[in-house]
């Protein structure tokens, strides 16, 4: 799955369907958050849409490199001749070069939309769980997690965009207030 038009394809409604069955079988609540309240399948699917569209205008990136070599234009003076206002104008700029991608992961760009208007921590669990289980049932593999899925080194943003999209599809037809589906999964 190298390109955005397999990872678009492989999402089909018979994937889906076996996501809705794991989510039967699951051992935690799908639908049901932290507040311990249930998030209907509408506002998941809202979540992941937010969150696509986030994505879609700020760029995704695979992982962080935090532990990357910066790029420094300048050499700074020696600790020992800077004034004070230097030595915090110095932190400043690293700290701005650090965090000068606004581009973001799955899992920082599904919390990001968590704190705007769009979601909230019950929308934000449920859309990580609904991504864990199309993962699953993608891939076959019990122990499978959208997170590390979308950090593999050949992933792309299509692909990500092609989950997220998969997961809101999933949400609106299995989740909680459904109107249509095979079966409802609570």
């Amino acid at each position: 799955m190298t390109t955005s038009t397999s990872s678009a394809t492989v999402f089909t409604d018979e994937v889906l369907a076996r996501a809705a069955e794991l989510a039967q079988d699951a051992y935690q609540p799908v639908w049901t958050g932290p507040s311990g309240e249930e998030a209907t399948g509408e506002l998941v699917a809202c979540h992941l849409e937010a969150t696509i569209a986030l994505l879609d205008k700020d760029g995704w990136i695979r992982n962080h490199h935090f532990f990357a070599p910066r790029t420094v234009s300048t050499q700074p003076p020696a600790i020992e001749t800077m004034s004070t206002q230097a030595m915090v104008r110095e932190v400043l700029l690293a700290v701005r070069e650090e965090n000068s991608t606004s581009q973001r992961t799955l899992s920082v760009a599904l919390d990001h939309v968590m704190w705007g208007e769009e979601g909230d921590t019950d929308t934000r669990e449920g859309a990580f769980t609904v991504l864990n289980l199309v993962i699953r049932a993608h891939t076959g593999h019990d122990q499978a997690r959208a997170m590390a899925w979308a950090e593999r080194l050949h992933r792309t943003h299509a692909d990500v965009t092609a989950l997220l999209a998969a997961g809101a599809r999933f949400a609106r037809t299995y989740g909680p207030g459904a109107a249509v589906g095979p079966t409802r999964v609570v």
